[in-house]
């Protein structure tokens, strides 16, 4: 094992030296160089450069990070930070261009700062608990990167080459930017150093660090803030470059570091020598030519595969349930009945309200006639993906008693979306069968990870919720290297990506409602397994429930509905997580007023956000996800800071 680091060394210096366009220069005067020779001087060299410096950056960020909050699978990915330095970077270049007169630096760690703050914030109030952390952050993440990925849609295909460069291309033009990086990580390094014993004491229980007179809130938020600065620094320079974070400490612990001084010295090292080695592998792959995809997009592919090996490492506590002091109706059915109402009663009058450049009016029977057509099968297919995603993540919540629990984290909507762009960019004309039969696919193959996930030897639902995430990763790493080739097709993705129904047919949408009908009656049938599985595995094994077949069946259910909802409009946000939350609010606690209350308040969400998406710019359409991720934000800063009770 301590042959590896040397030889991964080797490695990278030996591909880099491949891609080299030219020896080493023996003159430096701009005037005297040739064309090859000032390729190597200001281009190779200062992205080997770079690439070292900014995976020390990165390995460093994500060891703190660890160490601190005591969690294996924490770093700047996993905790949402590097999305928020990219849509801070996204937002202003779009929307106020002038602040970037400052620099990246500052607006990425503004970006990043607040993501940091909110996912903390829950952390604070929840024991830092690893599970609910990493989940908390990866919401965080998603939704940072769909509305940086709308804004960037709004404004059309020429700010595209954004979308390639918040990829992570370590491309670069002169030393100014490495320079700037290295005294950045020389700093950071400086800080951790002197934060070493700190962190040693703070590896103890918190009230033992406190007994030994240790300030653990000051320590934390210096660590977190010391991580958040290396992590936008990098975002600013390069991009994202997802996952190094997390791969390094982890390689740092597989070579020997155990106590926290040494995976903060090694960390950085194998951090540097990672994503060098990445790097010259895409070098290798482009040739001497242009690279078809950035190194930050390759190094995404790390993390999937790398949290579904750590999670047997993390902490065997269960994630904090949900709060227990919420209404409880007498007459669960009646409720549920009177909301399913309310969605009929809004379907009805969003079929009939319209607008013009006059004002608001209702149709009337001509106008109606004429309108039908199209405007029902967009409504009612957007009602149905909506309580599809809203009734699996009311059966995610109860199968974990996690109430952060939704689709998003079973990762089958990016799976779906991976087998959508994969059809999308190998067929040279795919129809729309083609792309519809991709995306199963791809929801089918996520749906079977998750499944040898809750199969496979100690799979508590936590495990499962972590399994989700580690697909998700995978997923967004592989959209980002087929959206970072630039082309017509890599903008089709990301316009399927926001999320729309406004292509939708009369049998798409026949064929959503049959399959809400269809996943309302499993849900039923499963009434019994989602009113014991709450209670823990020991009180389901005592009262006679088959385990793993339940939870099984839970997963398939919630897979399915989720798939269904992402094939015909896109992998849409955060619904899954509202409406189960919503339907206990309004007193639904018992599984079945549960389920089938989540799915039709899921369905009036989505009606609304599809309403908004179409009268927001009118008369052009916005993004339909873009729409239900605004209406899930509020929702989500309320429930993760919230006292819990």
């Amino acid at each position: 094992m301590k042959l590896v680091l040397p030889l991964a060394v080797l490695l990278s210096v030996l591909l880099w030296a491949l891609a080299a366009p030219s020896g080493l220069p023996d003159r430096f005067a701009p005037e005297a160089l040739s064309l090859d020779e000032l390729l190597m001087l200001y281009g190779h060299m200062p992205r080997g450069a770079m690439a070292l410096v900014a995976g020390g950056c990165l390995g460093l960020s994500g060891a703190l990070l660890q160490v601190v909050l005591r969690n294996p699978i924490a770093d700047p990915s996993t905790l949402g930070i590097s999305s928020g330095a990219q849509l801070a970077l996204v937002a202003v270049t779009v929307l106020f261009p002038g602040l970037l007169g400052w620099g990246r630096a500052p607006v990425a760690l503004a970006g990043a700062g607040a993501a940091a703050a909110l996912v903390m914030g829950m952390g604070a109030l929840r024991g830092f608990h690893p599970v609910t952390m990493v989940i908390a952050g990866m919401l965080v993440s998603l939704f940072a990167s769909s509305l940086a990925g709308a804004l960037t849609l709004a404004q059309g295909q020429y700010l595209f080459s954004l979308v390639v460069w918040t990829g992570g291309s370590l491309v670069q033009t002169g030393w100014g930017p490495v320079l700037a990086l290295a005294l950045v990580l020389a700093l950071g390094g400086g800080l951790a150093a002197l934060m070493a014993r700190p962190l040693s004491v703070l590896g103890l229980e918190a009230e033992s660090a406190r007994a030994l007179g240790l300030s653990v809130d000051r320590v934390r938020a210096l660590a977190v803030v010391l991580a958040c600065v290396l992590a936008a620094s990098v975002s600013a320079a390069v991009g994202l470059v997802a996952f190094v974070g997390l791969a390094a400490p982890a390689l740092a612990r597989a070579l020997g570091a155990r106590r926290p001084g040494q995976i903060l010295a090694l960390a950085p090292l194998t951090g540097a020598v990672l994503l060098s080695l990445v790097d010259g592998l895409v070098l290798t792959a482009a040739g001497y030519g242009t690279e078809m995809f950035p190194t930050g997009a390759v190094t995404g592919l790390i993390g999937g595969p790398l949290l579904l090996w750590l999670l047997p490492r993390l902490r065997a506590t269960p994630p904090p349930a949900p709060d227990t002091q919420l209404p409880r109706t007498a007459r669960p059915l009646r409720r549920m009945g009177l909301i399913a109402l309310a969605t009929v009663v809004l379907l009805g009058l969003l079929l009939t309200l319209g607008r013009t450049p006059d004002g608001w009016s209702l149709l009337d029977r001509e106008s109606l006639a004429l309108f039908l057509p199209n405007r029902l099968p967009r409504l009612a297919g957007a009602a149905a993906a909506g309580g599809l995603l809203a009734l699996a993540g009311a059966a995610l919540q109860r199968l974990t008693a996690n109430p952060l629990a939704s689709p998003e984290v079973l990762g089958v909507s990016g799976g779906a979306a991976i087998g959508y762009a994969g059809v999308l960019f190998l067929a040279a004309a795919p129809s729309a069968v083609a792309l519809t039969s991709g995306a199963a696919l791809g929801g089918a193959l996520a749906m079977a990870v998750l499944t040898c996930a809750v199969l496979g030897r100690d799979a508590r639902p936590e495990r499962l919720l972590l399994a989700g995430v580690a697909v998700s990763s995978l997923a967004a790493a592989l959209l980002s290297i087929l959206m970072a080739a630039g082309t017509m097709k890599s903008f089709a993705v990301l316009a399927w990506l926001s999320g729309s129904a406004s292509a939708l047919t009369a049998s798409g949408a026949a064929l959503l409602v049959a399959l809400l009908a269809l996943a309302c009656a499993a849900a039923v049938l499963m009434a019994r397994w989602l009113t014991i599985l709450p209670l823990g595995p020991e009180v389901a094994r005592a009262l006679g429930l088959p385990l793993y077949g339940a939870t099984l069946c839970v997963v398939a259910l919630a897979a399915l509905a989720t798939g269904a909802a992402t094939v015909l409009v896109g992998p849409l946000s955060f619904v899954g997580l509202m409406a189960p939350h919503l339907a206990r609010r309004c007193g639904l606690a018992q599984a079945v007023p549960h389920l089938l209350g989540s799915a039709a308040l899921g369905a009036s969400l989505m009606l609304a956000a599809d309403f908004g998406a179409r009268m927001a710019s009118f008369p052009y359409d916005l993004p339909l996800g873009l729409f239900a991720s605004l209406l899930g934000t509020p929702w989500l800063i309320w429930l993760m800071l919230r006292r819990p009770t």
